[in-house]
């Protein structure tokens, strides 16, 4: 495994810890503040609305640069961003960092995306893309509960300056590690990235990453409700049973990741097909403290199972602008989680309950499932105008010339 694969993961590490470590925090941080919880509640939902501008906008903006120097410049203002972030005086100037921060997460994913894949030979683009999403997926064994647990310590500012030290460690990775992989300065190159979306498959798989994602954390939303609510478990073991959801986000990202490299299309049929039932067998059996601990560590791993075989999906399909729409996909995975909370939250204001939640999670992962079929069956009816190749099969680039298909 190349080493610049390991520098991107460690980017993704920060870039995670970013997004999820506030919810814990989010107490502390209104309370120095002196704002609501609803005004605190930006602080989560301002970031993921960011992270969507970012990944589509910041994304066109550097298709032509060097990938290496895009990336090392992302890192330089994550890092800056949560400096803001540690040393906010008001509440205003955190909402900055928060959105400084966020701007970073879209396009470093979308991009370092590309040049994952491109460190590797192309039997193996799937894993590596799962490698640096593999940052991501520690964040949130390791990583939450850490922070959690050092800002409650030592306050909350100490968990940002963490992730500062933890964004220069990145950086420096980056610069050292990760090769030059020159951008496309040729002319009219963001009109031909935008050429991608032209190509009804890429909307297509966008609409599979906003159903499927969106099932998978429309549900985590409102989990810790469902298992103190619902299933019984004392308001103190919440953060030690989200370790084991964690646990199976790493283990599904890993394995998903191995799996597309095989297939991508039966990959994600599998596991959109698997999460939607695990979803609905947790909604059952929620009462249940042993079916819901083996639920909640199945939902987290065919939930991330998603996440390789999603980007590759994309990628290929946008053939030889695979940049912003890689973007595209990361923005998209965001909007799949407002719309699956916002969602969620209908259902409980209904008065339908805490597992309501999970039947929502079910009911968009299996519509995802059927998007994906009806994409597939289209793909054999009709040739591909911006697709680099067969989605099975080793000859697929991401750069390069058009690979030919293996099926």
């Amino acid at each position: 495994m190349p080493l610049a694969l390991l520098a991107l993961a460690t980017g993704g590490f920060g870039i995670g810890l970013t997004e999820f470590v506030i919810a814990g925090l989010l107490p502390d941080v209104a309370r120095d503040f002196a704002v609501d919880e609803a005004a605190a509640g930006w602080l989560i939902s301002g970031y993921a609305l960011s992270v969507a501008v970012g990944a589509v906008g910041l994304t066109a903006a550097v298709t032509r640069f060097n990938r290496k120097h895009v990336l090392t410049a992302l890192m330089v203002l994550f890092i800056a961003g949560n400096l803001v972030s540690a040393l906010a005086p008001t509440y205003a100037v955190m909402l900055t960092g928060r959105v400084l921060a966020a701007l970073t997460h879209g396009a470093f994913f979308g991009i370092g995306s590309v040049v994952a894949a491109n460190l590797v030979a192309p039997e193996r683009r799937s894993g590596a893309i799962a490698t640096m999403f593999a940052g991501l997926t520690t964040a949130n064994v390791l990583g939450v509960p850490f922070g959690t647990f050092l800002g409650q310590q030592l306050g909350w500012r100490s968990t940002f300056w963490a992730i500062t030290v933890v964004g220069v460690l990145a950086l420096v990775g980056m610069a050292v590690l990760v090769p030059d992989q020159p951008g496309d300065t040729s002319q009219g190159a963001l009109r031909r990235e935008l050429s991608a979306f032209r190509e009804p498959q890429v909307w297509l798989s966008l609409a599979v990453t906003v159903l499927g994602f969106g099932g998978m954390f429309g549900a985590f939303t409102y989990i810790a409700y469902t298992l103190t609510e619902v299933t019984g478990f004392a308001a103190g073991a919440v953060p030690w049973l989200l370790v084991l959801f964690g646990v199976g986000l790493f283990a599904g990202n890993h394995l998903g990741g191995r799996a597309a490299d095989r297939s991508v299309p039966r990959t994600l049929a599998v596991v959109l097909g698997g999460l939607a039932v695990v979803m609905g067998l947790f909604a059952v059996t929620a009462s249940s403290k042993p079916a819901t601990v083996a639920s909640l560590v199945l939902m987290g791993a065919f939930g991330f199972a998603t996440v390789p075989g999603l980007q590759m999906r994309i990628m290929r399909y946008a053939g030889q602008a695979p940049t912003l729409a890689s973007g595209a996909n990361i923005a998209a995975f965001n909007v799949g989680n407002a719309s699956g909370a916002w969602l969620g939250g209908l259902t409980i204001t209904a008065g339908l309950g805490y597992t309501s939640t999970l039947w929502v999670g079910a009911a968009l992962s299996a519509a995802g499932l059927v998007v994906l079929a009806a994409a597939e069956l289209l793909a054999r009816r009709r040739p591909v105008t911006a697709a680099a190749g067969a989605l099975d099969g080793p000859t697929v680039a991401v750069d390069g010339p058009v690979g030919a298909s293996t099926r």
